[in-house]
């Protein structure tokens, strides 16, 4: 019998390597490489090269018939949309997001509502039992469902009971999770990169064979990335990440990767005592709190996915007391603030470079698109000027570094989005208006446009007289470096 040879694998990314180091040289964290053994090549096998070649392939063309298979509704209304419409049988579907964050619950919610609908639903939990998964339905109000519960973490007996489903009947597992099954064919403890690679295609290959749709629960790091390497989200057909403030109520459900449908499609829910519930309109939630009077506020028409999305952020300036000026950013790319901050330094004369800034989004929402750059501007200079943006506007453009303010995608349904909230007036990019749009255009060609009409002499938010407290302070607007003339839009 052959000697069982070793390699050490980086359980971060995956790298492998001859020799344990204490730095992985592919990703560069820390402790993370683990011996494993290598798999034993079976003579005759299907990875052999003699069997390789015994094998041929059939090709088609492209225009052959092609079988359309209806999607499954979950009966959750949010979870839906993200899916692209439902779910698709044979799909392995990969869920991710932070503990607590509701993953179980709203998977759960889920099954019962197929199972009410006649599809049968597994649940098989790798870290918790039986009846604590009945204690968690009970208080969802879910005892009453036909949903089928197991625990288990041994893929082999999983996948061979999954295989005796019904082949007439629809039917969807989850497995929660993914990190505490283990293969009994490989060496090595749960959630290795081996074992994560074998027990994931064995579901994978389940799912495709059996026409089982197949959810499969991911942990996530302390970064918010799901544990483990990559690899898995390269295998699965959709890659959903649950997110969410812990003091905030909503959770948004993200898609990050979707065979099926359009990628970056989110679902809102609320965290209740019964469960997550559904929320139709976002937009109203994140403005919900809104004070319409508080400077350093904008809102901001986004789009996530096909889902246009209104909200709100929010900007202090401040006189800053360090030698090193704090930039603290939630919700948003902080290299794109500091690129906004740099453009009005360096193209529209303002100076802020010793004052804190902290930028905020409100809501717990996270916005992933350029488009934000004018409305980030916009809240920027409402917080350093003390003046507050007129009620019932929105801003929306994305900025170059020449300052120039460029087109969005979608404008008409952004502003339709607004329109249906009330909002009147919006600010948006020169370039993108072309025909009758549903509320006021204001158009803006190049960011010293907005500024002056906060700091300018005649601009219609230029800050108060000398004497007043917001022109006062240190850190107020004032004219630009260069001595440029401020006025205000034709």
């Amino acid at each position: 019998m052959a000697k069982a040879t070793t390699h050490f694998v980086c359980q971060s990314c995956g790298a492998t390597a001859a020799k344990w180091a204490g730095r992985c040289e592919a990703c560069g964290e820390w402790n993370t490489m683990v011996e494993e053994v290598l798999p034993q090549p079976v003579a005759g096998g299907r990875g052999s090269a003699v069997a390789s070649a015994r094998r041929g392939l059939s090709f088609v063309t492209l225009d052959g018939p092609v079988e359309i298979v209806p999607r499954r509704r979950c009966g959750i209304g949010e979870l839906d949309r993200v899916l692209g419409g439902g779910l698709v049988p044979g799909a392995a579907i990969l869920i991710s997001g932070d503990p607590g964050i509701g993953k179980s619950t709203l998977l759960i919610q889920a099954l019962a509502a197929l199972a009410g609908n006649g599809v049968d639903a597994y649940y098989v939990s790798g870290e918790e039992s039986v009846d604590q998964v009945r204690l968690r339905a009970h208080r969802l109000g879910l005892d009453g469902s036909s949903v089928r519960l197991a625990a288990e973490t041994n893929i082999r007996d999983i996948v061979s009971t999954l295989e005796k489903t019904p082949a007439d009947r629809p039917a969807v597992a989850v497995i929660d999770s993914i990190q505490t099954m283990r293969h009994d064919g490989l060496e090595g403890a749960p959630g290795t990169v081996s074992q994560v690679r074998a027990c994931g295609q064995e579901l994978i290959q389940l799912a495709k064979r059996r026409g089982i749709a197949v959810i499969i629960v991911g942990h996530v790091t302390k970064e918010g990335q799901i544990a483990g390497p990559r690899l898995l989200e390269h295998m699965v057909d959709t890659v959903l990440h649950f997110e969410g403030e812990r003091g905030h109520a909503y959770r948004i459900l993200r898609a990050v990767k979707n065979r099926f449908g359009a990628t970056d499609e989110i679902g809102v829910f609320s965290m209740t005592d019964l469960g997550l519930m559904e929320v139709e309109n976002p937009s109203a939630i994140f403005l919900g709190d809104r004070d319409e009077k508080v400077s350093g506020s904008a809102v901001f028409a986004g789009l996530e996915g096909t889902r246009p999305v209104l909200v709100e952020i929010q900007a202090l300036v401040a006189a800053s007391a360090l030698g090193t000026p704090r930039r603290t950013v939630v919700g948003w790319d902080g290299g794109r603030l500091a690129m906004i901050l740099a453009v009005l330094d360096a193209r529209c004369g303002l100076s802020l470079g010793s004052n804190d800034v902290y930028l905020n989004v409100a809501g717990g929402l996270r916005i992933l698109e350029p488009a934000a750059d004018l409305a980030v501007a916009a809240a920027l200079l409402s917080s350093l000027t003390d003046r507050a943006l007129p009620k019932e506007t929105v801003v929306l453009g994305e900025v170059g570094l020449s300052g120039e303010v460029r087109a969005v995608s979608q404008m008409e349904a952004r502003l339709k989005e607004a329109a249906k909230l009330g909002f009147t007036r919006a600010f948006v990019p020169k370039a993108g208006v072309g025909r009758q749009m549903p509320v006021e255009i204001r158009p803006l060609k190049r960011l010293a446009e907005l500024v002056e009409l906060f700091v300018g002499p005649n601009g219609e938010y230029a800050p108060k007289p000398a004497g007043d407290q917001a022109g006062d302070r240190d850190g107020a607007a004032r004219p630009g470096r260069r001595g440029q003339p401020r006025g205000t839009i034709d």
